[in-house]
C-alpha cells in the first residue's frame, strides 16, 4: 500500500514539473524569439570561432534547456515554492541571472555573433513572461488543491491546542501544500517523561471547530501502529506540532517509526531556531567539534547592506522631493505645528537614536498613547494600533493610509541609525518589556520596512509580527531585502492594514 501511496505522490510530482518546466521553456523561446527579430537577429549565429552557422531555433532550444536547468537550481520547482508567489518571483529572479551567465559564457565560449544587449533584453523578456505564466499556472495548482490534489495528505500530531495553532497555520498558508486528513493528540507524561494519548476530546473537537472548517478524524496514538495507521489513510506526511521537542529521544524514537514506512516529518520550526546557520564539524585529536556561524553576518555582508542603504536613501530622497515638499506646507498649512516629528527610538544593539517622520498627529498625541492604549487593551502590546486613531490630523489619514509620513527615515538611514529594510525601531518602553527572544531582533539595525509591514501590517496580531522580526534576523539578505521592498510597493499600493 505505501509503494503505491509513493508511487501516486511520484506520478503527480512528475507530471506537474515537466509541465511546468515545458511551459517555462516555451515562455523562454516565445520571449527570446520576439526580442531577436525585432531587434534585427532573427537569422542563424555565425561561429567565428568555429566556423559554423547555428540556427536561431536550434540556439533557442540549447538557451530553453539552460533556462530549465537554471530554475531548477534555483529551488523554482520545489513542492513548496510552486504556490508561493514572492518566494517564486525571487527565485525565478536567481535562476535568469544564472541563465544569462551560461548563456553569455556559451556565447563566448563558441564566439557566436549574439550582441550582448539582444541577450541581456530576451533574458528580461523571457523572466517578466516567465512570471506573467506562472501566475495562471499558480490559479489552476491553486484549484487543484481545493480538491484535495497537488498536496500531502497530513495528520498532525500534538497537543489539542498546538493541533488548533498548526490547523490555523495552515489555514492561511495554502502554498505550503499540506493537507490535513487526520489529527492526533498526544501529551507528555511529567511522571513516566513519555508521550501519550491524550484524550481531552473537548478541547480537541473546539480546537478543530475554532481553526478548520469542519472535524477531522481523529487518530489514537500507540506505540507501535500508528505508522501503519497513518499509511492506511493515505498520508504522506506527519506534522510534529509540540509536545515532541527535537533531538529528545521520544522525538527521535517516533521520527524512526514514521520514516521506517517512508512518511515524511515535518515541523514548524522557532523563529530563533539554529538550522539557518552554516554548520561545519571538525574532528581534532579525536573530538568532535561543531562551529556555526550566520553568514549574513560577516563583514563582506555588513559592508555590501550598509551600500545598499546609502544608494537607496540618496535616490529616495532625492526622487520623492516632488512628494514630500508639498506635504510639508499640507502639515505646516493646517495646524502650524511642526512640520517633522522626532521620537527617540531603540536601534542597533539597543542604542537610542532620533527618528523622524511627518508629523502625522496632533501635537499632544505622547500625552494620550497612555490613555487610549488602556482603553483598547494594548499596555502589554509591543506595537501599539488601532483603528481610527483619534489622534491622527486629516493630513495624517491621507500620508499614512500611503506611508509617505516615513518617507523622511531615509534621512536616519543615509546616516547610519536606520537600514531600509528590517524591524521597526521600538520605543524605550516597548524594548524595555521585551523577552530574551524578541530582544534578538535588535542584533540587526531597524528598517523603515520589514517582514510584518508587508505580511498584514496592523492587521496581524502580536505572536505574528514578533515571530516576523525575530525571523527577521536569521534570514535576512540582500535579495530578501530587495524582494520586501518590492512587496512594500503592493503593501502600500492595497492599503491592507494601513492604519
Amino acid at each position: 500500500m505505501r509503494q503505491r501511496q509513493l508511487s501516486h505522490v511520484l506520478y503527480w510530482r512528475f507530471f506537474v514539473n515537466l509541465a511546468l518546466m515545458l511551459i517555462d521553456a516555451a515562455m523562454f523561446i516565445i520571449a527570446s524569439c520576439t526580442v531577436m527579430i525585432l531587434l534585427g537577429q532573427g537569422h542563424g549565429f555565425v561561429s567565428a570561432r568555429f566556423g559554423f552557422v547555428l540556427d536561431m531555433l536550434v540556439f533557442l532550444l540549447i538557451a530553453a534547456m539552460i533556462y530549465v536547468v537554471s530554475l531548477a537550481n534555483a529551488g523554482v520547482y520545489h513542492r513548496h515554492v510552486m504556490g508561493d508567489g514572492y518566494q517564486l518571483n525571487s527565485l525565478l529572479f536567481v535562476g535568469s541571472v544564472h541563465c544569462w551567465v551560461m548563456l553569455c559564457a556559451f556565447n563566448f565560449i563558441f564566439g557566436l555573433d549574439i550582441w550582448l544587449s539582444v541577450l541581456t533584453l530576451a533574458m528580461l523578456a523571457a523572466w517578466v513572461l516567465t512570471m506573467v505564466e506562472r501566475v495562471i499556472s499558480r490559479l489552476f495548482i491553486s484549484r487543484g488543491r481545493e480538491k484535495g490534489e497537488y498536496a500531502y495528505g497530513t495528520v498532525i500530531v500534538g497537543s489539542p491546542k498546538g493541533i488548533g495553532r498548526m490547523l490555523k497555520f495552515l489555514s492561511q498558508r495554502e502554498q505550503l501544500n499540506y493537507r490535513p486528513v487526520a489529527v492526533c493528540p498526544i501529551r507528555l507524561n511529567p511522571e513516566t517523561d513519555i508521550i501519550e494519548a491524550d484524550h481531552d476530546t473537548a478541547s480537541l473537537e473546539q480546537e478543530m471547530y475554532a481553526t478548520w472548517a469542519g472535524r477531522l478524524p481523529v487518530l489514537e496514538y500507540t506505540d507501535h501502529n500508528l505508522a501503519k495507521r497513518i499509511v492506511g489513510i493515505n498520508a504522506q506526511t506527519v506534522l510534529v506540532t509540540d509536545e515532541l521537542r527535537r533531538y529528545s529521544d521520544n522525538y527521535n524514537i517516533f521520527c524512526a517509526r514514521m520514516e521506517s514506512l517512508g512518511l515524511e516529518i515535518a515541523m514548524i520550526a522557532s523563529a530563533a531556531d539554529t538550522l539557518n546557520h552554516e554548520l561545519q564539524v571538525r574532528s581534532i585529536q579525536g573530538t568532535t567539534i561543531i562551529t556555526q556561524r550566520l553568514a549574513q553576518y560577516g563583514v563582506a555582508s555588513r559592508f555590501v547592506k550598509r551600500a545598499f542603504d546609502l544608494v537607496v536613501s540618496s535616490l529616495a530622497i532625492v526622487c520623492s522631493l516632488i512628494i514630500t515638499l508639498p506635504v510639508a506646507i499640507a502639515i505646516k498649512v493646517t495646524d502650524g505645528g511642526p512640520v517633522f516629528y522626532r521620537q527617540t527610538r531603540i536601534g542597533l544593539h539597543g542604542r537610542p537614536f532620533q527618528m523622524i517622520k511627518f508629523r502625522s498627529m496632533v501635537t499632544n498625541a505622547d500625552e494620550l498613547k497612555k490613555k487610549l492604549a488602556e482603553e483598547t487593551g494594548q499596555e502589554d502590546r509591543f506595537i501599539f494600533k488601532m483603528k481610527d486613531d483619534p489622534r491622527i490630523t486629516k493630513v495624517g489619514h491621507f500620508i499614512r493610509r500611503f506611508s509617505i509620513d516615513e518617507l523622511p527615515q531615509f534621512l536616519n538611514v543615509f546616516v547610519g541609525d536606520m537600514s531600509v529594510v528590517g524591524p521597526r525601531p521600538p520605543l524605550p518602553e516597548e524594548y524595555a518589556r521585551y523577552n530574551k527572544l524578541y530582544a534578538t531582533r535588535m542584533l540587526v539595525k531597524p528598517g523603515i520596512t520589514g517582514p510584518w509591514q508587508v505580511s498584514g501590517r496592523s492587521d496581524l496580531s502580536a505572536e505574528e509580527s514578533e515571530a516576523l522580526d525575530v525571523a527577521y534576523v536569521q534570514n535576512w539578505s540582500i535579495l530578501g531585502d530587495i524582494v520586501l521592498m518590492f512587496r512594500t510597493v503592493g503593501a502600500v499600493l492595497s492599503h491592507k492594514g494601513a492604519y
